[in-house]
């Protein structure tokens, strides 16, 4: 018993401090100093939540750069037990785990190269990241869509190019990661420059 107290003790009190105390000190510090990046890093357009520069979405017109594959799911409506395709649904973040011997994956990586054109495609259009919620394509992925996105818009396609070099991030530090274009921030920007008619930042 005497061994059994203290041990209670300890336990009650770490649990406060690095349970409670911890984190929430954390969460505070982190809304003080990085308010934008602790509610979300979200983005608004007139007034209004659109996205999130950390999550993607899906894009389907023609004239915006469209992201990677997302095998995240979502429960059927009709049948509880059940999952139905939810691309880039936050709320169930997840990868496939198809392995190469999947009929469901080689049937939907033929038919995403079918659409892609000319070899060889770049990995990322044909393969989904490990949560689903990649925001991120390769320059090399974007770079296959410029020719869409120019004719849809009417817009030059150097003037495209242009803009996704500008909206391409480098490495972390020189180093980490590889280059990558957030597919969300390079749409806004061309549909800000449809709107003025300037060049987009």
């Amino acid at each position: 018993m005497q061994h059994l107290r203290p041990a209670l003790v300890l336990v009650v009190l770490f649990t406060v401090l690095t349970g409670l105390a911890f984190p929430l000190a954390f969460v505070g510090v982190a809304g003080a100093v990085f308010p934008r990046q602790a509610g979300g890093s979200l983005i608004e357009r007139d007034g209004k939540v659109i996205g999130s520069s950390l999550l993607g979405q899906t894009f389907t017109q023609d004239k915006y750069f469209q992201g990677r594959p997302s095998a995240t799911s979502t429960p059927d409506p009709a049948d509880a037990t059940k999952t139905v395709s939810a691309p880039y649904n936050a709320g169930n973040s997840a990868g496939s785990n198809a392995g190469p011997t999947s009929k469901t994956l080689i049937d939907r990586v033929t038919e995403d190269v079918g659409k892609a054109g000319a070899n060889p495609v770049p990995g990322d259009m044909l393969t989904t990241s490990a949560s689903g919620l990649d925001p991120h394509i390769s320059p090399a992925t974007a770079a296959r869509q410029v020719a869409r996105v120019a004719a849809a818009r009417s817009m030059p396609e150097g003037r495209v190019r242009e803009m996704v070099v500008a909206h391409t991030e480098g490495r972390l530090l020189g180093l980490i990661g590889e280059p990558r274009v957030n597919v969300l921030a390079l749409n806004l920007a061309l549909d800000a420059q449809a709107l003025d008619g300037k060049p987009a930042s």
